[in-house]
């Protein structure tokens, strides 16, 4: 059996930009004639016709790690992602391959090298929280710091700094048996950002906890990663998990990577079937963000415009409001047909005095399931802003709950507001003359 030829390892985001870990062609084989079978799985053979040299845990994986983003592995039992992580900092030599961190070559280094890079550069997260029990919250966290030499009381100081940032602040004279299992993860998480490595690589490091204290350690994960800037590479075999927290994921199958991508790439193109059957049943509402669903605000009416402009355009895309923007396409508010009316009989050429408030704006980046909410408590779709608080997209209650199921979003334009005036009242309103022009600008 002939398989297909494995993902490429991604480029840097920018052409001067070093990856903070790189890997390329990684092959990891347990057994007595490990060489020939990499040399055979070369070849296309399979893990089970190689079965007579050894076990194939990693078939000639490549990828890039950027600095500063979550990079997710993910896969069932026996995938080959736990291989991986213990790869990336050496606790496995690589039966071919190589991995680099931050430029420095980490396979074939000696043990003085290989000790200093783990101790300057690389920082573990074990899904058993490995504390020592006979040492205090802090010492346990300060553990990293007292091996590189640092006097105790600026360690320890420097310890429960660190146990404020993962929400342990005053638990540090406690004992690890005093503490939940939540509570000891968290500690895990402090003593590995104590080291003040540049890369966090965590295996599995949420997956012996219960849902809820789960849940909120990923929220945690994330808020640190915003703050701290860390680069983490992390291993799990839950997809809902992979989605919340990466911004590009690898995803595993017997030992080979089949396809790398950010969690929006998987889960609307998936690479193969299996990645498909996969992502099936995958809470969308954590994955898919206001800028994925959303649709173009049309028509939107620049603030220079008169009420018979709106009035206009409102006809035209049988619509009962529009959003006002200025000349940046930051929303001043609404207006609605009834109101431009108003305006057109009262000679009025400004809209300005009978906008309404926006009623919710959302970010591009918000997930789905931060919308609901504001989508409940508006009248009209919701506005979507960029970085720069300029409209770009708005979000109906159909679009929004259609974006949930397994087929693909709606592109069209769907709207949920109140029903329009009819086009023969507001075309007697716009036959009407007015003493003065109206600047008629739309953008």
């Amino acid at each position: 059996m002939t398989h297909p030829p494995a993902p490429t390892a991604s480029a840097p985001s920018s052409a001067s930009e070093t990856p903070a870990l790189s890997a390329r062609n990684l092959f990891k084989v347990f057994g007595r004639a490990p060489q020939a079978a990499v040399d055979k799985l070369r070849s296309g053979s399979t893990r089970d016709e190689i079965a007579d040299h050894g076990t194939a845990a990693v078939i000639d994986a490549s990828f890039d790690v950027r600095p500063g983003e979550i990079f997710v592995i993910m896969g069932l039992s026996g995938s080959g992602k736990s291989t991986i992580i213990r790869m990336l900092n050496g606790l496995h030599e690589a039966t071919a391959g190589s991995v680099e961190v931050q430029g420095d070559a980490l396979t074939g280094v000696g043990a003085s090298r290989l000790r200093g890079l783990r101790r300057d550069r690389l920082a573990m997260v074990f899904q058993h929280f490995a504390l020592l029990p006979h040492r205090t919250v802090a010492a346990n966290v300060a553990y990293p710091l007292e091996l590189r030499g640092v006097g105790k009381t600026e360690r320890l100081a420097k310890a429960n700094e660190i146990l404020g940032l993962v929400g342990l602040e005053g638990w540090g004279e406690k004992l690890p048996s005093a503490l939940s299992g939540g509570m000891q993860q968290r500690v895990g998480i402090a003593r590995a950002l104590a080291a003040d490595t540049d890369i966090l690589l965590m295996d599995e490091a949420f997956s012996a906890l219960d849902p809820l204290i789960r849940r909120e350690m990923q929220e945690q994960l994330i808020e640190l990663q915003r703050t701290l800037k860390k680069t983490i590479v992390f291993i799990t075999h839950d997809l809902n998990e992979a989605m919340f927290l990466g911004d590009r994921i690898a995803v595993m199958r017997d030992g080979r990577i089949v396809q790398i991508g950010t969690p929006e790439d998987i889960l609307t193109d998936p690479a193969n079937d299996y990645v498909e059957q996969f992502v099936q049943d995958v809470d969308r509402a954590r994955v898919l963000t206001a800028g994925n669903v959303m649709e173009r605000p049309r028509p939107r009416v620049d603030a220079s415009a008169g009420p018979r402009t709106a009035l206009r355009q409102m006809r035209d895309a049988y619509m009962s409001a529009v959003y006002v923007t200025d000349r940046d396409r930051k929303p001043l508010g609404i207006v609605t047909d009834r109101d431009a009316m108003k305006l057109v009989r009262a000679g009025e050429s400004s809209l300005l005095g009978r906008l309404k408030p926006v009623p919710q704006t959302v970010r591009e980046d918000d997930v789905l399931m931060n919308l609901f909410v504001p989508s409940v408590e508006s009248p009209l779709p919701l506005a979507v802003l960029d970085a720069d608080g300029r409209l770009t997209g708005v979000i109906p209650r159909v679009t929004l709950l259609a974006a949930l199921g397994p087929g693909p979003t709606s592109t069209e334009e769907i709207t949920v507001l109140p029903q329009p005036l009819p086009s023969a009242e507001i075309d007697a309103v716009l036959d009407t003359p007015v003493a003065a022009t109206e600047n008629e600008g739309v953008r």
